[in-house]
């Protein structure tokens, strides 16, 4: 039985590890390429939310896509690449596909259009060092999940609760420990009663239960030491969120 709750402790930890990780992966991407002017990659991949229909129905608004970096002297017409263009004032990226390339003393030029915009071109044209990547696939509706974790609130819910909650599990088995302890002790004033004239087995369980008892009182240092500093790298966490939110509100 004891065996089978170890074995239990340790898979929920690793669970509750393997969401706290994966979701400050995305996060960290989706916050990162949020930047204009610079863009985040996991093994040579970005990726990034889909935020119009000029796509459509390549790939639609809400879609989660994916761009590698690439070499640009490969690209040809029709490939659908993401660059960083100038929309209604502002730096942004985009992704459209390549209708037209030019050449000129060995400098390329890129002209793009977008799969639903009615045969009407982008009005920048493009060079080399304006593009990001390659795009090679999308994930329908997935990009709604990536801006909601790139959110200050996605960010709380998804990194901070969870750690959070794995603090507080933690301290719960802070509390099954102090209960086996209160029993430990009382196991170790019944082995002094048996030094002083109980038969040798009652003597020989005492001794085990004071091992185990002793064991006990390390794991709990251990667990403590480790909740301590979670619930640390937790508020470090929710401080830090709330100073990107205050941050976001004031732009």
């Amino acid at each position: 039985m004891k065996t089978l709750k170890r074995i239990g402790t340790i898979v929920i930890s690793v669970i509750l590890w393997a969401i706290i990780l994966l979701a400050a992966l995305y996060a960290f991407t989706t916050m990162a390429t949020k930047d204009d002017q610079s863009v985040s990659r996991i093994l040579g991949y970005t990726p990034m939310t889909v935020e119009s229909d000029s796509m459509k129905p390549t790939f639609c608004k809400g879609d989660l896509i994916f761009i590698k970096k690439c070499d640009t002297s490969k690209l040809k017409e029709g490939d659908i690449i993401t660059f960083h263009t100038i929309i209604d004032n502002q730096y942004a990226l985009n992704t459209h596909r390549i209708q037209k390339i030019d050449e000129v003393n060995g400098i390329r030029s890129y002209t793009t259009i977008g799969d639903n915009n009615n045969g009407v071109a982008d009005q920048h044209v493009i060079s080399d060092g304006d593009i990001v990547g390659k795009y090679v696939g999308h994930i329908s509706n997935l990009g709604k999940v990536m801006s909601f974790l790139s959110s200050s609130m996605g960010f709380l819910i998804v990194i901070v609760l969870p750690m959070l909650l794995f603090f507080i599990y933690q301290v719960y088995n802070l509390i099954m420990i102090s209960i086996r302890l209160k029993k430990a002790i009382a196991v170790e004033n019944a082995e002094e009663l048996a030094k002083a004239g109980l038969n040798k087995a009652d003597v020989e369980q005492a001794a085990k239960d004071k091992d185990e008892a002793q064991a006990a009182l390390e794991e709990a240092k251990r667990l403590r030491e480790e909740a301590e500093a979670i619930r640390a790298k937790a508020e470090k966490e929710l401080e830090k969120a709330k100073q990107d939110e205050d941050k976001n509100g004031e732009e």
